[in-house]
């Protein structure tokens, strides 16, 4: 039977192709092989190659593996060894926090398994397979299995391997008797965790190599630029149809990823949507693990184990009670800022009285970033400028947004352009790009566009106050590789909600500024009408103690 191949590189059809169920990835010809000891029997097994209930059910396997790992202990046990192969490296990691015994073996035999895993054969593949099947958990002083002392660091495990690639040395309790699967539910776990091992190998390995050698490129943008993968080949497993055109069942869909990225912001690659991939976020916590690109100690923040929770000051004493409740950081707010100065807010009124509580709260021993509205001018030399000024005055981070006072949004590419300039004069500078498309202007379908083109022109992390629906909230986290920061909302998602989706820095807004408002007021009326009020307050003393509190010592001052 005679079929038709299609191409498409226009970004809409490459999407819709994605995202159409009936396209599935070509499984390459071979002969069947005996279960659990051939690369064959692998891809006839893992969900890659699969589509309908067995793609779901061993995707679902998928997704559980990558479950138990937090993409954050990803990134810190993450090493480079100086001279290693950067796919071993990968793997070796990977299989660490997985709980597999001897990470290193394990990282040679799943190159050996890559090698033909997207067609051809080999006998060393297959005996690979069949090892890694009955592969062993790494020992541990808790029990086979667990992984207390730290997944794939690389103290537990030597990277040289003396019983040759992919063989675990004689004496290692990777060489004992191992337990062999018995079912089909425990093969079709293990080749989960092989394709699992097996993907990482080579587009993780090549993301970090290509991003390696392009340094001042956010990764972010290198995912649009240079993707690991330009091409994608697909199948139809069923008849459909793609941009207006019939794909009969058999036809080949070939996708130019590279093309459509070109044609527009929002990346196509690395397991972004349509197509999600369970282990994405695990895959770029990795590979900026291995960058080891810097990050200050206000960006660490936003990789921890939990989201970080920030609470947003309108002056030194507020920030300073704040810092001392324990809170990691504190932000200002806009609208506190300009309502204590007798001025709009959003209306590019307030850079001076900006500037001058961030040199005031520099005087600090706690980490504070600025909402700065639209860095009030639309001229980017002068927004850079005001950002420099507040990094050199101590902000650790920088808040920008695209709204404007009568709800329309500030052209992309300019808001884009800012960022930009800001990352040029301040590197150090965290710039949370903000988009109000769901904000006053609620231009939700501009979000996706939006935050993809911010982060590539340097943005350290995103925010979409205004956005509470859970469901919209996963599948920007699933899009992004910064951070995504979500405005609290008490009717909307908790903060464990949050953290769920994939939140990693939770904003306060205006909401403590306005609250303290309501409760001086609530207090001055209920002594007036004689209503029982709430006595509790700091003393005179302990806030005049605030503004000594904070201060960094000066060596002048010194008896």
């Amino acid at each position: 039977m005679t079929y038709t191949t299609h191409h498409f590189d226009r970004f809409e059809d490459v999407r819709s192709a994605l995202a159409d169920p009936a396209l599935v990835p070509e499984r390459p010809a071979a002969a069947d092989g005996p279960p659990g000891a051939s690369v064959a029997w692998l891809r006839a097994t893992v969900a890659r190659f699969s589509h309908g209930e067995p793609h779901r059910r061993r995707r679902a396997l998928v997704e559980a593996e990558v479950a138990r790992l937090a993409p954050e202990s990803l990134r810190e046990a993450a090493a480079v060894v100086p001279g290693e192969d950067t796919r071993v490296t990968v793997v070796r990691t990977l299989a660490g926090a997985l709980g597999m015994a001897q990470p290193a073996a394990v990282a040679q035999a799943v190159i050996a398994v890559a090698g033909v895993y997207f067609g051809g054969e080999d006998a060393a593949a297959d005996e690979a397979v069949a090892r890694l099947v009955r592969w062993p958990a790494a020992p541990t002083q808790d029990g086979p299995g667990s992984t207390q002392d730290g997944p794939g660091c690389p103290s537990d495990e030597p990277v040289s391997t003396q019983g040759g690639p992919g063989t675990p040395s004689a004496g290692s309790e990777a060489a004992t008797e191992p337990v062999r699967p018995s079912d089909d539910a425990a093969l079709e776990s293990a080749a989960g965790r092989i394709g699992l091992l097996v993907q990482a190998c080579e587009a993780t390995a090549a993301l970090v190599e290509t991003a390696a050698g392009n340094e001042r490129l956010p990764l972010s943008r290198v995912l649009r630029d240079l993707p690991p993968v330009r091409n994608m080949r697909r199948v139809a497993a069923g008849a459909t149809r793609v941009a207006g055109r019939a794909i009969a069942e058999g036809d080949v869909v070939l996708l130019d990823l590279a093309a459509a990225n070109r044609a527009h912001p929002v990346p196509l690659t690395f397991g972004a949507p349509p197509r999600i991939c369970p282990g994405r976020a695990h895959a770029l916590a990795l590979a900026d693990g291995l960058l080891r690109r810097p990050l200050t100690p206000f960006a660490r923040l936003h990789h921890g184990a939990h989201p970080l929770l920030l609470p947003n000051a309108w002056d030194c004493a507020s920030a300073a009670a704040l810092a001392e409740q324990g809170f990691a950081a504190v932000g200002t707010t806009s609208l506190g800022v300009a309502a204590a100065a007798g001025l709009p807010d959003g209306a590019a009124a307030t850079a001076e009285a900006t500037v001058s509580l961030a040199r005031r709260l520099g005087t600090g021993r706690f980490l504070f970033t600025v909402d700065a509205e639209g860095g009030f001018s639309d001229d980017v030399a002068e927004v850079a400028a005001l950002a420099r000024a507040l990094y050199e005055a101590g902000a650790a981070g920088i808040n920008l947004e695209d709204g404007r006072p009568d709800g329309t949004l500030a052209p992309m590419e300019l808001h884009a352009a800012k960022i930009a300039a800001v990352k040029e004069v301040a590197p150090a500078l965290f710039v949370n790009a903000r988009t109000d498309t769901h904000w006053a202007s609620r231009h939700e379908d501009e979000t996706e566009m939006r935050l993809a083109l911010y982060e590539q022109s340097g943005a350290d992390g995103v925010f979409v106050p205004g956005l509470s629906d859970p469901a919209a909230i996963a599948e920007l986290t699933s899009a992004l590789v910064v951070p995504l920061n979500i405005l609290y909302n008490p009717a909307g998602p908790t903060l464990a909600e949050l953290a769920s989706l994939g939140v990693r820095r939770v904003s306060l807004g205006s909401l403590l500024y306005r609250r303290a408002l309501a409760a001086a007021v609530g207090a001055a009326t209920g002594i007036r009408d004689g209503r029982p009020t709430d006595p509790a307050a700091p003393s005179y003393a302990e806030v005049q103690a605030l503004a000594y509190a904070r201060r960094v010592p000066d060596p002048a001052e010194a008896p």
